[in-house]
Order: C-alpha cells, then sequence, then structure tokens
C-alpha cells in the first residue's frame, strides 16, 4: 500500500505513515463491530443452553441489541464519584480498552494480512497483553472504595498467577516452532500429529499444553468459572462498580476484545490458524481463503467459552490460586522437559 500512494505521488514518509492508519482501521473497525456480534452470540448461546429465547427485538433477530444497549449507554451521563481520582478514574478504561486493541497488531489472519509481521511476535503479545493489569489496578484504586480496591487487588493476582503458566506454555510452542514469529507458528504446524494422522495443527505431545492455555486464557479474561473479580456476594462489579455510561462499555469493550484474542491464539498457536483441519487434497478446502478457516476456528473456542460460562459453577478464590500454582506450573514445567527432550531424540539427535 505504501508503494501504490508513492505512485500517486507522495513522498515515503506520508505514504508509510496513511497506510499505516489505514492498517489500523482495517483491523480496529472490523474488530470493534466484532466485539458488537459476539455479545450477541454469547447472550443467545447463554438463552439456548437456558431455553431462553435471548435478544430477539432489536432489528431481525435481535441483531441489533448491541448496537442499541451502546447507543444506550452512550447517551447516559458519567457519574465521577466525589472522592474519586478523577483523572485516573477516567484514564482507567480508556487503558483497558486501547491494550486490548494493539494487541491485534501482530495476528496473522491470512499470509501477508497482518498489521505488523514482526520477528517477536509472541513476545510482543505476552508484554502488550501484561499492561492489562494497569487499568484494572488503576481503576480500582482510583474509585476510592473498599470494594472495587479489593477486587482490582485480586483480579492483579489472579492475572499474574495465570501469566506465569501460559508463559511456560507459549515456550513449549516456542520450542517446537523454532521462532516467535506468529505466522511462522502456524506455517510450523503442518503435517504434524505423531504420525496419527496428516492435520495442519501441533504434535500431539502439545494438546495437554493446549488444554491448560485454554483454562488459562479463561482466568486471565475472567471469565467463568474463574470471574471472581465480579462476584456478586462479596465485591458486586468489581472494579467496575463505580463506572458508568462510556467507561463502563469500554471495560466490557476490552474484556470481549480480549476474549476473541485469546480465541485467535488458541487456534493460531495450536489448531493451525488460517490453515484447514485436514491435509487432504480431494477436499477443496485450500480454495477457501485463509481468513475464513481463522475465523471458523475463532468462532469455535468462542461458544466454548459461552458454553463453559453458561454451565460450571464460579470457583472459590483458593481453588482458583491452587489450579494455577500447585496444578498448572509444575504441569508446564514438566511439559517444558518433555518436549525439549523429544526434540532432542527426534529432531536434533542425529545432528550430534
Amino acid at each position: 500500500m505504501t508503494a501504490t500512494f508513492q505512485q500517486w505521488g507522495m513522498t515515503y514518509d506520508w505514504a508509510w505513515f496513511l497506510a499505516t492508519i489505514i492498517g489500523i482501521l482495517v483491523i480496529a473497525l472490523p474488530l470493534m463491530l466484532a466485539v458488537a456480534m459476539v455479545i450477541y452470540a454469547e447472550r443467545k448461546i447463554w438463552a439456548a443452553m437456558a431455553l431462553r429465547r435471548g435478544p430477539n427485538v432489536v432489528g431481525p433477530w435481535g441483531l441489533l441489541q448491541s448496537f442499541a444497549d451502546g447507543l444506550k449507554v452512550f447517551l447516559k451521563e458519567t457519574i465521577i464519584p466525589t472522592s474519586a481520582n478523577k483523572g485516573l478514574f477516567l484514564i482507567a478504561p480508556i487503558v483497558t480498552f486501547t491494550v486490548a486493541l494493539i494487541v491485534w497488531a501482530v495476528i496473522p489472519f491470512q499470509p501477508g494480512v497482518v498489521l505488523a509481521d514482526v520477528n517477536v511476535g509472541l513476545l510482543y503479545i505476552l508484554a502488550a497483553s501484561s499492561l492489562g493489569v494497569y487499568g484494572v489496578i488503576v481503576a480500582g484504586w482510583a474509585s476510592n472504595s473498599k470494594y472495587p480496591f479489593f477486587s482490582a487487588l485480586r483480579a492483579a493476582a489472579q492475572m499474574v498467577s495465570y501469566e506465569v503458566s501460559i508463559g511456560f506454555v507459549l515456550v513449549t510452542v516456542v520450542l517446537y516452532a523454532g521462532t516467535f514469529n506468529l505466522s511462522d507458528i502456524v506455517l510450523a504446524q503442518r503435517g504434524f500429529g505423531l504420525g496419527l494422522f496428516n492435520g495442519f495443527a501441533f504434535n500431539l505431545l502439545l494438546f495437554p499444553m493446549w488444554v491448560v492455555f485454554l483454562i488459562s486464557s479463561m482466568a486471565e479474561t475472567f471469565r467463568t468459572p474463574f470471574d471472581l473479580v465480579e462476584a456478586e456476594s462479596e465485591l458486586v462489579a468489581g472494579h467496575q462498580t463505580e463506572y458508568s455510561s462510556m467507561s463502563f462499555a469500554l471495560f466490557w469493550l476490552g474484556e470481549y476484545a480480549n476474549v476473541l484474542l485469546m480465541c485467535a491464539l488458541n487456534a493460531i498457536l495450536f489448531w493451525g490458524g488460517w490453515l484447514p483441519p485436514l491435509n487432504v487434497d480431494w477436499i477443496p478446502w485450500f480454495d477457501i481463503p485463509g481468513i475464513v478457516w481463522l475465523f471458523l476456528k475463532i468462532s469455535v473456542f468462542f461458544f466454548i467459552f459461552g458454553w463453559v460460562k453458561a454451565t460450571v459453577p464460579r470457583y472459590r478464590y483458593d481453588q482458583l490460586m491452587r489450579l494455577g500454582w500447585k496444578i498448572f506450573l509444575p504441569l508446564s514445567l514438566v511439559f517444558v522437559f518433555l518436549v525439549s527432550g523429544w526434540l532432542m531424540l527426534t529432531r536434533y539427535g542425529g545432528s550430534q
């Protein structure tokens, strides 16, 4: 795109700047639209599992319900508590929403369709997503209320605890792929499966690590059964208790953008990303654009997130911490050792 603008007479600096802005909008605007639609989809999933109808009035089949809710919160007054730190109180939801968006810069939708195809894409995701805890902490502290503050501390401890196990899970993925680049990680998933099937997914040795990553991603995004941040009996709405109007909506948009990100990472890191499920020529799967396959896989994982939220009861906080520190952390460390040993025996043993 930069070259195209240069052909129109622009200098390289302005052409690059304009191309970058367009690339950001091409990702950010559909993402915000997708967030609105997945909120509607999740409400439909919950309704179906509870034998209810769900949204069905605003627009055909209720498709415009999320936009009506967005208009409602946009028109409401932003109420700031008298004793709150006003500057930080307003900045916190902006930080949460902004961090949720910038992580999508390195997500590859299909070959070449990525805003920033950097060699350390996975490290960028870990670094940027870790900044989300600042929005939570600042929101809880700036509210100057003890329950939002308790919730913010609980959320910070939860995010840090599960980021540790997620980090070791990603180490196993990087060991197998030999790269931090997300596009190369997808391409490294060709023909694996311990010889049991010829598909586009990682070696079955990493299947337990995918289970750990899936559950940890639910805890990382405060989803049921790990939504201790918003436990009604103790903390009401958690760090969002004092928020209203668009400030409250930004927290929700950021949360669902993070949920979609985790669904995308499940697909990209373990299940072939934009590649079709099986490597067979007699089905015209390769004629389907890669972005369609990625969206289908994201939809499957989002359904799993909604399914779990509709059916699984909430953990106690001590159970949450025990799962992260006493089960997932040792398990992921063991698998780092197993994957390293497997690669030494199969991939690198002959060269030594």
